[in-house]
C-alpha cells in the first residue's frame, strides 16, 4: 500500500490550479532568461581555432559551410574518454531530425569535442548518427569558451 494521498475530484483541481500558477510563473520565467540570454553581448573571435573533421582540417570559419550562422553542441568526449557522455548521447540522438531543418535556416549545427577524431567517427558510427562533429584535440578552443578545464581548475572550483 501507499502513503500517497487520495482526496476529492474537488480537493485534486485546487492542487491542481496551485501547480498550473506555479507552472506558469516557471515559464515566464524560464522565457525571461531566454530573452536575456539572446540580448547577451557577442565576442569577436580572432583566435585561430583549429579542427579536425570527417573532410580534413578546418578553421572556425570553415565549420560555417557557407551558413550565417554557426551553432556549436560542446559534446563531452574527452581524450581518454571510451564512449561519450550519456547525457550527452541522449541529446545528441536528436540532432539527425533537427539539423535538416536548422540548414532551411542559414544554421549549421556541429557537435566538438576533445577526443581524437578517429574516436568520434567510431562512435558516431555506433550511434548512427549524421550530423558534422569535430575534434578540438590539442586546442584551446573548449578551454578559451570554458566548457572544458584542467585538472586544477576543477579542484580550485
Amino acid at each position: 500500500m501507499t502513503d500517497h494521498p487520495v482526496v476529492s475530484p474537488e480537493e485534486w483541481l485546487a492542487a491542481r490550479l496551485d501547480l498550473l500558477q506555479a507552472e506558469k510563473e516557471l515559464t515566464r520565467r524560464s522565457d525571461e532568461l531566454v530573452r536575456r540570454r539572446q540580448e547577451l553581448p557577442w565576442v569577436r573571435i580572432d583566435k585561430e581555432y583549429r579542427f579536425d573533421t570527417d573532410e580534413g582540417n578546418a578553421s572556425l570559419a570553415d565549420l560555417f559551410r557557407g551558413r550565417s550562422q554557426l551553432l556549436v553542441y560542446h559534446f563531452m568526449f574527452g581524450p581518454d574518454y571510451t564512449a561519450g557522455c550519456p547525457s550527452c548521447s541522449a541529446i545528441a540522438d536528436g540532432f539527425n531530425g533537427f539539423a535538416v531543418h536548422l540548414a532551411n535556416h542559414d544554421v549549421i549545427l556541429w557537435a566538438v569535442s576533445r577526443a581524437p577524431l578517429a574516436k568520434l567517427q567510431g562512435f558516431k558510427r555506433r550511434m548512427g548518427w549524421t550530423f558534422p562533429w569535430a575534434s578540438s584535440l590539442g586546442g584551446d578552443f573548449n578551454f578559451d569558451f570554458t566548457v572544458s578545464v584542467t585538472e586544477q581548475q576543477q579542484r580550485d572550483g
